[in-house]
């Protein structure tokens, strides 16, 4: 009887020690639950981000970035296209040009083989630190126009021709991509238009420079001292590269802490879920990434529009003095009358990338704007009275510049990695950069007064850019239908989940 009751007693013992531990192991999973849910409610707080720390944010990029990066746009196509000034101001003679025009037209196509050979140098904006690159560029491009000044031969301008184009080529084309480090895809149109938006205003400003230099009496050329005065600046705006450009926003010192983890939150929306490649973008490249923007069709369509707008848009800043001063207007007055077109192009590109943003329809505006540059060339072409040809110029001016500055953002927008966008960008001015080959061609010295060649032939590029902006904006919806499909319907195309809005995840879909 006394054994029974001891086995009842160890049995019941048991019982009560068993129950204790699984209490105890209960409480010490739930334990472990509630750290790692705590531990997970961190992270994902972590990548929220507060709408008044982003904008402060924003404004602190947009401070720091964008005017320095204007500046030096400025010059660099100030740089390259006021050999259009010069020519007119006595450089033609001073040099012996051929009457026919043939060795001025080779001056402007040197300089793009020279940008075409060396577009790759795109990508070395992730290779090398960017305040190194951009600052070595500028001062490369800097110093060789300031060297035109002092050229005594035709062969000595086309040397330092084709060396402005290659160090210009390792500058520009590069910016936007550098710019997408900082910036998402819904805010990166407007910058970019912020950033190239100093073309048309470089081109109005070295008008009514080359007015100022031209009409005065030097004991220099005007057109040396016009080489000079604009090929200096941009020296001197190296150092400032140099120091102030930030690399990432996670090596920029005017970020607090604060920034910069919002910083981090906004480049996992960017680049996805991996933190460790959010904050590591400068320093290598992802080859597969740089083969699927090979095989990528969609970039082979946005190259072409480049080709077709570069053909307008190269041929417009170097020859307009020269169909000006055709129009009966003398060397100095068609100086001065170069500017106003150009300032009217760089408020529609604000406007127009604005826009193209808010909207997400950068297809539609850059069809529209084809057709507004298309009209003005038509014009052109089609009559030969003085103030309706001028007013033909403002029509090609403000479709062309903003055309080709919205195919810019729209390659970066639908890429899905920094190396495809890199390598999206190099595709699309390899291709591009060889419109300027013909734009610099089609204006020869027998086409005077008119110009009717030149003018026909801009007309059909500007018309072919609007038909393939409708082909490609027709081929992305019918890929965001197919996405739908697959995933389900996105209602923000921007998302803010770091499981795939960009790399090709489930919340991607192409900006139309």
């Amino acid at each position: 009887m006394s054994n029974t009751v001891d086995h009842s007693h160890k049995a019941a013992d048991f019982t009560v020690e068993n129950s204790a531990l699984e209490d105890s192991s209960s409480v010490q999973d739930s334990e472990k639950q509630a750290a790692g849910t705590n531990a997970s409610r961190h992270e994902d707080e972590k990548l929220l981000i507060d709408t008044a720390a982003e904008k402060a944010l924003l404004w602190k990029l947009d401070t720091r970035l964008i005017p320095l990066l204007f500046a030096l746009y400025l010059m660099s196509y100030m740089d390259r296209s006021n050999v259009g000034n010069a020519k007119i101001a006595g450089m033609s003679k001073a040099l012996k040009f051929d009457a026919k025009g043939n060795d001025y037209a080779w001056l402007l196509t040197i300089f793009y083989i020279g940008y075409i050979v060396f577009e790759w140098l795109a990508l070395m904006w992730k290779v090398v630190p960017p305040h190194i690159w951009a600052a070595t560029m500028v001062l490369g491009f800097g110093g060789i126009a300031a060297l035109q000044s002092v050229t005594t031969s035709w062969s000595g301008m086309m040397a330092l021709r084709f060396l402005l184009g290659s160090f210009e080529a390792g500058f520009g084309p590069g910016v936007p991509y550098y710019l997408t480090f900082f910036y998402l895809r819904q805010e990166i149109g407007l910058r970019i238009g912020l950033f190239l938006s100093a073309g048309p205003l470089a081109t109005c400003f070295a008008g009514a420079l080359a007015y100022g230099i031209t009409s005065g009496h030097v004991s220099i050329a005007n057109w040396r001292l016009l080489f000079l005065v604009e090929g200096l600046p941009s020296v001197a705006l190296a150092a400032v590269a140099f120091f102030y450009l930030p690399d990432s926003t996670f090596k920029a010192k005017f970020l607090s802490p604060e920034d910069k983890e919002v910083a981090e939150a906004r480049a996992v929306r960017q680049v996805g879920g991996d933190v460790s490649g959010a904050t590591n973008r400068v320093g290598s490249v992802v080859w597969k990434d740089i083969g699927a923007a090979l095989f990528d069709y969609k970039n082979y369509l946005t190259a072409m529009m480049y080709f077709s707008c570069n053909v307008s848009f190269s041929s417009l800043p170097v020859f307009l003095p020269t169909v000006l001063t055709e129009m009966g207007y003398t060397a100095v007055n068609a100086q001065g009358l170069s500017a106003p077109p150009y300032f009217l192009s760089f408020l529609v590109v604000i406007a127009s990338t604005f826009i193209a943003d808010k909207t997400g329809q950068r297809g539609i505006i850059i069809m529209i704007l084809s057709l507004i540059g298309a009209v003005g060339y038509i014009i052109l072409g089609a009559t030969s009275k003085t103030a309706v040809r001028y007013f033909a110029v403002y029509l090609a001016s403000i479709g062309i510049f903003p055309a080709i500055i919205n195919i810019l953002p729209w390659i970066l927008n639908n890429q899905g990695s920094d190396t495809k966008r890199g390598a999206g960008i190099a595709i699309t001015n390899l291709v591009g950069q060889c419109g300027p080959l013909l734009g610099t061609r089609i204006y020869p010295a027998t086409g005077a007064p008119y110009y009717r060649e030149g003018m026909w032939t801009c007309a059909a590029f500007m018309l072919f850019n609007g038909f393939l902006a409708i082909v490609l904006r027709t081929l992305l919806a019918r890929e965001n239908k197919k996405r739908d499909a697959k995933y389900g319907v996105v209602e923000k195309s921007e998302g803010t989940s770091s499981a795939g809005v960009e790399n090709d995840g489930p919340n991607f879909r192409y900006i139309l």
